[in-house]
């Protein structure tokens, strides 16, 4: 049923979260694993911050690929830039994604009054069912 599953990361604990039942789904369907970071750009178009993003994508990424292969899976990563709803659907389309795994949570504070809900805009817009993972603890 499930040949590529998509999570989108931001190395949050909701993205951590997120990961495990993806891992689950992928483990089940024996599916490609596939791992997205995307740097919004309206928050870092350049410089030190876009920089500083990019290593907490790389780490991200890293984290999921290390945890995704040791479950026995199979994992593609990508760093992309933009606007990180349009940036996930577009991989969506661009990858043949059969579902999107996502925190329902991410980031907070400040980052989610200015940039919103990622999460939220993701599940309206999918082309593909998209499953959402509570934060452990969250509300």
């Amino acid at each position: 049923m499930y040949d590529d599953i998509l999570i989108p990361t931001d190395g949050s604990q909701g993205a951590e979260a997120a990961l495990e039942h993806a891992i689950d789904i992928a483990t089940q369907w024996e599916a490609t694993l596939h791992a997205l970071y995307v740097v919004d750009f309206r928050v870092a178009r350049s410089g030190p911050l876009r920089e500083a993003l990019r290593d907490e994508g790389r780490e991200a990424l890293r984290d999921v690929e290390v945890t995704g292969t040791q479950a026995g899976l199979s994992v593609v990563t990508e760093i992309a830039e933009g606007n990180p709803h349009e940036e996930i659907l577009e991989y969506v389309s661009e990858r043949g994604i059969d579902v999107v795994v996502v925190g329902s949570h991410g980031r907070s504070g400040i980052d989610r009054l200015v940039v919103g809900s990622v999460a939220e805009r993701v599940v309206r817009l999918s082309p593909v069912p998209v499953l959402t993972v509570p934060e452990p603890g969250g509300d």
